[in-house]
């Protein structure tokens, strides 16, 4: 019985349903096309980083510069501590979420023989890392280097403080891109404690510029500007055409859409407040992003390596006037700034400075960086001549341990000896 009902309401459904669709035969067919029609793909900066164009080249350059950054606070954490130049393995493992990784440290060294060397200690008998001679001495350039450099490091500041709106700066944005402005660790005490003529801490966390008025004119232009003035001069070109115009580097495979170099034109031509102008800030929203796109533009040209991470952008937001999404500012110029998404976190970068994942006009501070790059790549490879050097200080080692525990060559008492009295008669 409960079969027959239930075979009873299903044919009449059905007929319902073949009634509605002899009624309407081209209703619901029509209805869903044009609900999909009218659905607008989604055009946010989450979907501009996912469809962007890569650049394989600066995407494996930020994942080397990542293993680099671990290596030197490996080697940080090992010349901070007090027992002495090496530490054991096992406590170098309770590091591990300490320097960001996500494998043990030990198996991450062993990768790199150049800058770390692994040994059996003399008398504890268990393994120990120390950082390879090589190594500790390119470190150790780097910071001459930084030092040597000081009046470029005092420059960038300087033009820093010359494009905020207030002449003020936050000395926390600053300790955060230290590393990519130049700038030594103590730079408070070395840098603005020194140069208090040009500096000037109103409280512990806020930097001014003493003399804003009276800065040197030099420093209020901006990298673009040179560029522009060559393109005027070598390429005879108009003043309407470079005025406020961008080098432009679109990446390999770039689609180029239909009118995208029609509007490109347009906006090359669109007058804006320079950075370092004084002038108040059009609110036209295209001339207000643009504005913005030529203040990150100087900050990427200021940095040594002309890259930083997008995170740390944030804190100059309100300092340098940008009061827009820096995100989405940056990916609708592919053609200048590139995204990498390698890491943990977002890398941003000038691409008119980089050639086949190299700096174009590189400086002391990055050749030696460079150097550390390099040595830090060559992984295993060139090791015969560290396992020579390695064996022949063993060998020293040993002799020497053999020449003081021998019982012939050793004249006197020796701490730990016990003597009977009876037996020394």
């Amino acid at each position: 019985m409960n079969s027959l009902n239930s075979l009873r309401y299903s044919s009449i459904r059905e007929a319902l349903t073949h009634q509605n669709l002899i009624k309407s035969p081209f209703l619901c067919p029509l209805y869903f096309y044009n609900q999909r029609r009218w659905l607008k793909p989604v055009d946010s900066a989450q979907t501009r980083l996912e469809n962007r164009t890569r650049d394989h080249r600066l995407d494996k350059l930020v994942a080397q510069i990542r293993k680099l950054n671990i290596i030197l606070e490996i080697s940080r954490l090992c010349c901070s501590k007090k027992r002495g130049p090496f530490v054991s393995l096992q406590l170098m493992s309770r590091w591990k979420n300490l320097v960001g990784l996500n494998v043990n440290v030990g198996a991450f060294i062993g990768k790199y023989p150049h800058a770390f060397e692994i040994f059996t200690h003399p008398f504890r008998k268990n393994l120990c890392c120390k950082i390879t001679e090589k190594f500790k001495v390119l470190i150790d350039e780097e910071e001459s280097v930084v030092r040597e450099c000081e009046v470029d490091a005092v420059m960038r500041v300087k033009k820093l403080l010359l494009m905020s709106k207030n002449g003020v700066l936050r000395v926390h944005a600053l300790r955060l891109i230290r590393k990519e402005l130049g700038l030594p660790e103590d730079f408070r005490d070395s840098i603005l404690a020194k140069y208090s003529s040009d500096f000037r801490l109103v409280d512990l966390e806020t930097l001014e510029l003493v003399d804003r008025d009276g800065e040197d004119e030099s420093l209020c232009v901006a990298k673009v500007e040179e560029w522009r003035e060559v393109e005027y001069r070598e390429k005879w070109l108009s003043e309407f055409e470079t005025n406020y115009a961008f080098p432009i580097h679109l990446p390999t495979g770039f689609k180029i859409e239909k009118g995208f170099r029609e509007e490109l034109k347009n906006w090359q031509r669109v007058p804006y407040v320079k950075p370092y102008d004084r002038k108040e800030i059009s609110r036209g929203l295209e001339r207000f992003e643009k504005r913005v796109v030529a203040v990150i533009h100087e900050l990427l040209s200021l940095t040594v390596e002309k890259m930083v991470e997008v995170e740390r952008l944030a804190h100059f937001r309100k300092d340098l006037g940008i009061e827009v999404n820096v995100r989405e500012v940056i990916l609708k110029h592919p053609g200048i700034f590139y995204v990498s998404t390698k890491g943990s976190t977002q890398t941003l970068f000038l691409r008119e400075a980089y050639s086949k994942g190299c700096l174009i006009e590189p400086n002391p501070i990055y050749n030696v960086r460079r150097k550390m790059l390099d040595l830090v790549l060559l992984k295993t490879r060139h090791t015969r001549k560290l396992l020579q050097m390695e064996d022949e200080t063993h060998e020293e080692e040993k002799s020497r341990d053999v020449l003081i525990s021998s019982p012939d060559d050793w004249e006197g008492e020796r701490d730990g000896d016990w003597v009977l009295p009876i037996l020394g008669k």
